[in-house]
């Protein structure tokens, strides 16, 4: 799968275009499958803690989508709705997550557990024990040339901590964290229950994409293509608010006039 970095917004004004009250961004295309698919960043409110999920739906893509349409949703939104989160102000920071936070290293993707409080909420979760144990596999992991067994190790659920960055664009996020959301494929087959939207709920980042959940409607198309159509992260990773992405199949049909945000890295 290509790695993409980007710097700044992904929201280039060339690209805006309005449906009715649904405001967008043109994403761009991609090729899948021999089918030739185009993306539409959706702008939204930001969207805070114990919101509805189904009224978002409503409001920002039944307006917009299309038969055959699939939307793809940030892990992070969903567990907002969901209230699936946790603050600093609830957590008691240990001075061993203090000490063990000086050892890591930030990588493009991520602060990691170079943030203290990230990290506490790691061993509030794993405990101690596995944290440890987790950061020297790590180390030596990444010795033999093998990167990811910190996360391998501890899982999917911590691996999906997300928050806690002072120098996020979005001011709540400095002191909240979001962790994976509960149930994504149970969410994705109510959204499409009351909405009949084919979802699928991804955890994705300039340098991969991972996805969590999907409605019973999209089993039938393997992850791995799924992933191709969202594999330069059209959602952003700024403060662009399109956290909702459209994906059309265009195939045989002229595409939108798309100005391309160059990649800062692409690999």
């Amino acid at each position: 799968m290509a790695k993409y970095l980007y710097e700044g917004n992904l929201n280039e004004t060339v690209n805006y275009r309005k449906k009715g009250e649904v405001e967008y961004y043109i994403r761009g295309t991609v090729s899948v499958g021999g089918h030739v698919f185009e993306r539409y960043g959706i702008k939204t409110h930001f969207i805070g803690v114990g919101e509805d999920y189904i009224a978002l739906m409503k409001k920002y893509i039944l307006p917009f989508i299309q038969e055959g349409d699939i939307v793809s949703t940030s892990e992070k939104v969903i567990s907002m709705c969901q209230a699936n989160v946790v603050r600093m102000e609830d957590m008691k920071l240990s001075r061993a997550a203090k000490f063990m936070s000086r050892f890591g290293k930030k990588t493009d993707s991520g602060i990691g557990i170079t943030e203290p409080y990230k990290l506490q909420l790691m061993i509030d979760m794993n405990g101690m024990g596995r944290v440890l144990y987790a950061g020297i596999a790590g180390a030596v992991g990444k010795l033999m040339g093998k990167r990811g067994v910190f996360y391998e190790i501890l899982g999917e659920n911590t691996a999906g901590i997300d928050g806690f960055y002072s120098h996020s664009a979005f001011e709540a996020y400095h002191t909240l964290a979001t962790l994976n959301p509960k149930e994504p494929d149970k969410v994705c087959d109510e959204i499409y229950e009351n909405c009949h939207i084919p979802m699928m709920i991804v955890d994705a980042n300039d340098i991969n994409v991972h996805i969590l959940g999907k409605s019973q409607r999209l089993n039938r198309i393997p992850n791995e293509r799924l992933e191709a159509l969202i594999e330069d992260n059209p959602a952003g990773q700024d403060d662009e608010q399109t956290p909702f992405v459209v994906i059309r199949d265009i195939t045989g049909k002229k595409p939108e006039p798309y100005t391309p945000k160059e990649p800062i890295r692409a690999s």
